[in-house]
C-alpha cells in the first residue's frame, strides 16, 4: 500500500469511530432502571416480651386472650381482668431483669446472622432478609407482614423459633399469620413456606450439648459426676396435652437425643415451669423437683432451658432469680446453662435448616399437616390448607 493510500485508510478509521462514539449509549440508558430481586424472606415467629414496662400490660392481654395458648371459659370477659391483676407483679419481674425483654433483641440478632450465611449458602435464593414476628408483643405479626410488603416480598419462609412443636406456640403463631394474611395480602402475592419444628436437628443438639460441657467444666472433678442435669421447658395445660400436642413428646426427643450427644454422663430429669393459674398443668414443676432433690440430698443441679432459644423473662427470671433463691434456700448449688442466643453452632442449625427446605420445594411438613386427635379448633385446619395449597406455588 502506498504512503498516500495509507493516510486515506488512516483517516477512514477515524471517522467510523467517531459516528460510533456518536452513536454510543451506555447500557443502562437502553433500558430503564435494573430490576432489583426481590428478598426471600425470613420470618422469625415467636411469643415475644414487653420491651418496656409499660408494655407489660397489653402484652398480659394478648396473652390471656389467645385461646390456642391458655384456654379459658368466658376468655374475652377474663383476660382484661386476669392480665390487669396480674401486671403489677409481672411489672415487677421485668423491672429486676433490666425493665424489660431481651427477646427481640436477640431474635433480630438471630435473623440478621442468618440472612447472612443464606446469602453464602444459597446465593440463588439471594438475597435474604429477615423479619420477626411476635404472638403478644411488637412488633406483631400483622406489622412485620406490613413491613415484608414494602419490601417488595414474594416469596417468603415462615421459621418458628420454637423447636419443638406445639399447637399453643408454633400453632398459634401459624393461625395469626393465617389470619392476617386474609386482610394485609389477600391475593396471595406472597407464596410461603413452613418450618414449624427441629427437635433433634444435629446442629441444634450439639449447641446445647457443647453449652452443658462448658457449665460441667465450671465444677471440680469431684463434684462433676454428681451434677444433676435439670431440663427445665415450658409447660402446658393438661388439657392441651390430653387433645394430643405433641409438644412433650418433641420435648423429651431433644432432651434424649442431647443426652446421647453427652454420652448419658449425668444424671437428668426433665421439668416444667411457668405454669399460670389453677387449672392443672404438664409436670413435675422445676420448682418443686428443685425442693424434692434438696430433701434426697442432691448438692448440685444444672438448669437447661431445652425449649427456649434465647434470653427472656423465664431464664433471666424464673430461673436465674426465682428459683436460684429457692435453690440456695435449701442449701443446693444451682447453675444455669447459657442460653443458646446467638451462638454460632445455633445460628448454623437455623440457616441449615432454611437452605435445606428451600431446596426441597416443600411448603410444610408431614406433620404439620396432621392435627391433633382431639382438635376441635377450625382455624387449625384452615391455616394447615393454605399452607399445603402454596406449594404448587413455589
Amino acid at each position: 500500500m502506498s504512503r498516500i493510500a495509507a493516510i486515506h485508510a488512516i483517516h477512514a478509521m477515524r471517522s467510523c469511530a467517531v459516528m460510533n462514539l456518536t452513536h454510543y449509549r451506555p447500557i443502562a440508558s437502553l433500558s430503564t432502571t435494573a430490576v432489583k430481586k426481590p428478598p426471600t424472606a425470613l420470618l422469625l415467629m415467636n411469643m415475644g416480651g414487653p420491651h418496656t414496662l409499660q408494655e407489660v400490660e397489653p402484652f398480659l392481654f394478648r396473652l390471656f386472650s389467645d385461646k390456642d395458648l391458655i384456654p379459658l371459659p368466658f376468655q374475652s370477659q377474663l383476660a382484661p381482668f386476669i392480665s390487669k391483676r396480674r401486671t403489677p407483679k409481672i411489672k415487677d419481674q421485668y423491672a429486676q431483669i433490666g425493665g424489660g425483654s431481651p427477646i427481640r433483641m436477640w431474635s433480630e440478632r438471630q435473623g440478621q446472622l442468618v440472612e447472612k450465611l443464606m446469602d453464602t449458602l444459597s446465593p440463588e435464593t439471594a438475597p435474604h432478609k429477615s423479619f420477626v414476628a411476635f404472638r403478644y408483643a411488637s412488633p406483631l405479626t400483622e406489622e412485620a407482614l406490613e413491613e415484608m410488603k414494602k419490601a417488595g416480598v414474594k416469596r417468603a419462609v415462615a421459621l418458628t423459633l420454637y423447636p419443638q412443636y406445639s399447637c399453643s406456640t408454633t400453632g398459634s403463631s401459624l393461625n395469626q399469620l393465617w389470619r392476617s394474611l386474609q386482610t394485609i395480602d389477600p391475593k396471595n402475592e406472597i407464596k410461603w413456606s413452613v418450618i414449624d419444628r427441629y427437635p433433634t436437628h444435629a446442629k441444634l443438639i450439639d449447641a446445647f450439648a457443647r453449652n452443658i460441657e462448658k457449665s460441667l467444666a465450671g465444677y471440680s472433678e469431684a463434684d462433676r459426676k454428681n451434677v444433676v442435669l435439670l431440663f427445665s421447658a415450658h409447660s402446658l395445660p393438661m388439657s392441651v396435652v390430653n387433645r394430643g400436642d405433641p409438644y412433650p413428646a418433641e420435648v423429651a426427643a431433644t432432651v434424649h437425643q442431647v443426652m446421647n450427644r453427652l454420652g448419658n454422663t449425668n444424671p437428668y430429669r426433665l421439668v416444667w415451669q411457668s405454669q399460670v393459674g389453677p387449672s392443672q398443668w404438664l409436670g413435675p414443676k422445676t420448682d418443686q423437683a428443685i425442693e424434692g432433690y434438696a430433701k434426697q440430698g442432691v448438692k448440685h443441679l444444672l438448669a437447661i432451658p431445652i425449649a427456649f432459644v434465647s434470653d427472656h423473662v423465664e431464664t433471666l427470671f424464673e430461673l436465674d432469680i426465682e428459683y436460684g433463691h429457692l435453690a440456695k434456700e435449701k442449701g443446693i448449688d444451682f447453675r444455669r446453662v447459657e442460653s443458646l442466643n446467638d451462638n454460632a453452632i445455633f445460628i448454623e442449625a437455623l440457616a441449615d435448616l432454611v437452605n435445606t427446605h428451600l431446596k426441597s420445594h416443600t411448603s410444610i411438613s408431614t406433620q404439620l399437616l396432621l392435627r391433633c386427635p382431639s382438635c376441635s379448633n377450625a382455624t387449625c385446619g384452615k391455616t394447615k390448607s393454605f399452607f399445603e395449597g402454596q406449594k404448587s406455588m413455589i
